[in-house]
């Protein structure tokens, strides 16, 4: 790689970079005062193999992307040159391009994924609220009331569970598309195939969702 392409490749990716600083501002900020980000905050946003950060704000990650592109620069301005260094500096650069093609795939889906959070988030809360007015009963019908909210609480469990379950589908097919999205072909073809599946667990998730409603509805009427 010549000096020109070099400093033409860096200064394109770090252009790129701002414009995703920008975003991630923005998008931290939004998620400090998000209720369903108290349930995600501790997760990494990213993979081990992708990033050595671990946090869940989006701006540490652009300050790794900032430092390795600084990095680069500075290793790449001797001007001896060979081959070995021209393939590291290549190998380098792609590196950087998956990490900000996956902070843009990431911010994209943030929206998605802190909806997921806020399903299970609700039903948690609906839980609580159901169980406190059913505690409070007649006395008259307690030993009916025991045996509804017995049921009632394990289905209320079983559906957070489903819930939780569904996050972590939209988590994981969030995390293929980013790969997929930087992938080479065949890689992305089997990327693709985990996509898919995926989403058919997803929807069969989904689909005993609903049985579970149908049957918290069934035994609260009985």
């Amino acid at each position: 790689m010549t000096q020109l392409n070099s400093v033409n490749a860096t200064n394109r990716l770090k252009y790129l970079l701002e414009q995703i600083n920008q975003q991630a501002k923005a998008i931290d900020q939004q998620n400090t005062h998000s209720t369903s980000h108290k349930l995600i905050e501790n997760n990494n946003l990213f993979s081990e193999h992708l990033f050595h950060c671990r946090s869940d704000q989006f701006l540490h990650y652009v300050k790794e992307v900032e430092e390795r592109i600084n990095d680069f620069i500075r290793l790449n301005s001797s001007s001896t040159q060979s081959n070995n260094r021209s393939s590291l500096a290549i190998t380098t650069l792609q590196q950087i391009e998956q990490q900000i093609s996956a902070l843009y795939n990431a911010i994209q889906a943030n929206a998605a994924m802190h909806q997921a959070a806020q399903i299970n988030f609700d039903a948690v809360k609906k839980v609580k609220i159901k169980y406190a007015k059913q505690k409070n009963e007649n006395n008259k019908y307690h030993d009916v009331t025991s045996k509804v909210l017995s049921s009632s609480h394990l289905l209320y469990e079983k559906l957070n569970e489903h819930h939780e379950f569904e996050r972590r589908l939209l988590n994981m097919i969030t995390e293929r598309e980013q790969q997929r999205s930087v992938a080479k072909q065949v890689n992305s073809e089997q990327l693709s195939k985990e996509v898919l599946a995926l989403h058919q667990r997803l929807g069969r998730c989904r689909h005993a969702i609903s049985i579970i409603e149908r049957d918290i509805e069934f035994a609260e009427k009985r």
